[in-house]
This record gives structure tokens, C-alpha cells and sequence, in this order.
């Protein structure tokens, strides 16, 4: 219980708001990036992804922490409509992409239905205009392990195929960011 309450907790002080991330119209950074699909790792390029469809592309603090444990599950369990609107997912942090091969594949969170990705230097968060900040010494999360990297705000950008940001979602909870997001790609799909 004690690790749980010191999840949300950490998850709520995660969630600071975005204060300069790119906006709609902005060129969305291509990327190439560590992943993992129900804890198969492969490369993700978001490039190559684009060619299908709009991306989301999700940025979270850490995995098995409590809002980004919420959000992935539900990414998870909409992802079909998704997919029905023709849109990928790919979420991102700056977890090890050890510790998300575990994540992608615990039914609990991703449960094998939605891939993320490792930014362990924050490379990609930083090239997103997202601020990084670096974990509190003793960090844990809900498994009661130490967090020992830093965390990317929780910001979500609907990419276009074209390369271009539809729409930055933040200052949200993790289901209502992925309702947004739904919404959003619904409407690139409408276009």
C-alpha cells in the first residue's frame, strides 16, 4: 500500500505542465529509438510509422509509476479505436529499455497491445521542447525499485503523416490526456 500511495504521489508531482512544447503546426523532430512490443524489443522510427497513418507520440515520467501505469493501460484498452481511426501509438521515456520490455508486456499497463520506447539520454523528450528533470535521490516506483533517470513531462503530440504536430495535449489526467488524443486523431482522420 505504502508503495502504491508513494506512486501516486510521485505521479502527481510528475505532472507539471508543459511550458514549452512544440505546438500545432510545428515540425514533429523525426526520431529512431530502442522499443518494445510485449516485451519483444525492435527499433522504432517514427518516419517509417508516419507512412501509415498519424502517430501519437506519448511522453511519461516512468513506467510502473502511478499515472504513467494509468495512462499506458488506458492507451491499451482504446488502442483498437486507435487503429480503427488508422493511428499508431508509441509512448516514450527515459526508462531502460529493460525495464520496458517488463512494461510492454505486463497485462497490468501496455499488455502487449501498445510499444514504447527508451529516450535514456532525453535526447528525443528535449528535441519534443519537453523539459527534463532529473530524479530525487531514492525516487522508487510502484515495484519499490529506484528510479535512476530523469523524467520527461507528460505531454502527448498527434503527429500527421506529413511530419506535422495536430495537436500537444497536457495539463490532463492520464485518461482524459488519451480521450484528447483520441479526439485529435479522430479529427486528422475527418481531414
Amino acid at each position: 500500500m505504502k508503495v502504491a500511495l508513494a506512486g501516486l504521489v510521485l505521479s502527481a508531482a510528475l505532472a507539471q505542465p508543459a511550458l514549452a512544447a512544440l505546438k500545432e503546426g510545428d515540425k514533429a523532430p523525426d526520431f529512431t529509438a530502442p522499443a518494445s512490443l510485449a516485451g519483444k524489443e525492435f527499433n522504432f522510427a517514427l518516419k517509417n510509422a508516419l507512412k501509415k497513418g498519424p502517430v501519437v507520440v506519448y511522453f511519461y515520467p516512468a513506467a510502473f509509476t502511478g499515472g504513467c501505469n494509468l495512462q499506458a493501460h488506458a492507451f491499451s484498452e482504446s488502442s483498437d479505436k486507435f487503429a480503427a481511426a488508422g493511428a499508431s501509438i508509441i509512448g516514450v521515456s527515459l526508462d531502460k529499455i529493460a525495464t520496458l520490455n517488463q512494461f510492454s508486456a505486463d497485462p497490468q499497463y501496455c499488455a502487449g497491445k501498445i510499444p514504447v520506447a527508451s529516450d535514456a539520454d532525453g535526447k528525443i523528450a528535449k528535441s519534443y521542447d519537453l523539459q527534463v528533470r532529473e530524479a530525487k535521490a531514492g525516487a522508487k516506483n510502484t515495484r519499490g525499485d529506484e528510479i535512476g533517470h530523469g523524467f520527461a513531462e507528460r505531454t502527448t503530440f498527434v503527429v500527421t503523416p506529413n511530419g506535422t504536430v495536430a495537436a500537444t495535449i497536457s495539463n490532463l489526467s492520464p485518461a482524459e490526456n488519451v480521450a484528447k488524443a483520441l479526439e485529435a486523431v479522430q479529427q486528422v482522420k475527418g481531414r
